[in-house]
């Protein structure tokens, strides 16, 4: 019994990483366009900026390759080992459809995250990060 709550808490551990990640990418490109509105120069940073973009590329590039998200698999691994409920399919996809009852093909995920994808690739045109060390006006 407790290796099965063990299992099922891991679950849960993962999807909530899972959400986190999700957050990110959505709420990066957001706080890059806001950022820059507002003029907060960590927005900018590389650091965040490279983050950002790679996880949108990890997570579109996985769409394009027909990948099932590896954290998608792992929970689904975990909850089968708990002997919980499973879904198929991936993460999104199954909370979009849960969330709001909407159906859509495959390729229309791999649209999404593509279209996505090029919005961030679009903020490091309009709004390039930062490299190297950002000057204050005191420095100058």
């Amino acid at each position: 019994m407790y290796e099965l709550l063990s299992y099922q808490l891991l679950a849960n551990v993962v999807l909530l990483l899972h959400v986190t990640i999700v957050l990110f990418v959505i709420g990066g490109l957001v706080l890059v366009v806001v950022g820059n509105l507002r003029s907060w120069p960590w927005v900018n940073s590389l650091w965040f900026r490279l983050a950002h973009l790679a996880t949108i590329a990890i997570v579109a590039g996985e769409a394009w390759l027909g990948f099932l998200c590896p954290l998608t698999t792992l929970e689904m691994w975990l909850r089968a080992k708990a002997k919980t409920t499973t879904y198929a399919g991936g993460f999104i996809e199954y909370w979009l459809q849960t969330l709001l009852f909407w159906q859509a093909p495959p390729w229309a995920f791999t649209a999404a995250y593509t279209a996505f994808g090029l919005a961030v690739a679009a903020a490091w045109w309009y709004f390039p990060p930062r490299f190297g060390r950002h000057r204050s006006k005191a420095d100058a």
